[in-house]
């Protein structure tokens, strides 16, 4: 397993100067709401440095080029004073060359695999699917299938992300933790973008906190005609 991070690290396409603008977003959070409470900017909070250019948002499209991954973009995303905490993968299946529903439906959307990491594991399958019954023609529905491990392991108790960490360092396991070269590997891709920013002096891009991020972001998707899977939170 290591050798193989160490190969998908060192084919990663370097981002720099010449193509950061549409590859990476970068973001700081202003005044807003989160879950109903009036939340202060970064810019504004008590000790901190009104001039600050410190991100807390990043999107990022990250091209792995080797035979495997060759033209399949990755979009990442994470940041703070966001709408929600949640982490997940989503995976979303390329669109069939032939629809066989063309005389019902004329864009059929991709079936999703959603890995969910937290708050609540589990996995889901989106897909389309026939509505059961008789004589009202080919209907199609989208539907979810949910595999929560908090419903499926109900009588099991999962341990939080740092317990398991630091049960993992205590037990002597290592498969969640990477080598000294993975390490290595990841700061050289990540410094080459910190440099293109310190270059460009464009301060990050503003976004009201509660919300999933600079405008900017769903561009960065929507050039590529796709677009981030996002929820409503009360």
């Amino acid at each position: 397993m290591p050798s193989t991070s160490k190969r998908v690290l060192k084919a990663l396409r370097p981002i720099t100067e010449e193509n950061i603008d549409s590859r990476v977003v970068r973001g700081q959070y202003g005044n807003g709401y989160i879950r109903g409470k009036n939340v202060v900017g970064y810019l504004e909070e008590e000790g901190g440095d009104p001039g600050s250019t410190t991100e807390t948002f990043v999107a990022i499209r990250v091209d792995i080029d080797n035979w495997r991954w060759a033209d399949v973009p990755f979009y990442l995303r994470t940041g703070k004073g966001m709408a929600a905490k949640r982490s997940e993968v989503v995976i979303i299946f390329k669109k069939l060359p032939h629809n066989i529903f063309s005389d019902s439906y004329q864009n059929l959307p991709p079936n999703k695999l959603i890995i969910r990491l937290q708050p609540d594991e589990g996995v889901e399958i989106e897909m389309l699917n026939k509505v059961p019954g008789i004589g009202d023609g080919l209907q199609l529905q989208r539907t979810m299938l949910d595999l929560s491990f908090c419903e499926a392991f109900n009588n099991t108790r999962i341990a939080d992300a740092y317990e398991r960490l630091i049960l993992e360092i205590m037990s002597g396991h290592q498969a969640l933790f990477i080598h000294r070269e993975e390490v290595e590997r990841s700061w050289t891709w990540i410094d080459s973008i910190q440099k293109a920013w310190q270059k460009s002096h464009e301060p990050p891009k503003q976004y009201p906190a509660g919300s999933w991020g600079p405008v900017a972001s769903v561009a960065l998707l929507a050039r590529d005609d796709r677009e981030w899977e996002e929820y409503s939170y009360a």
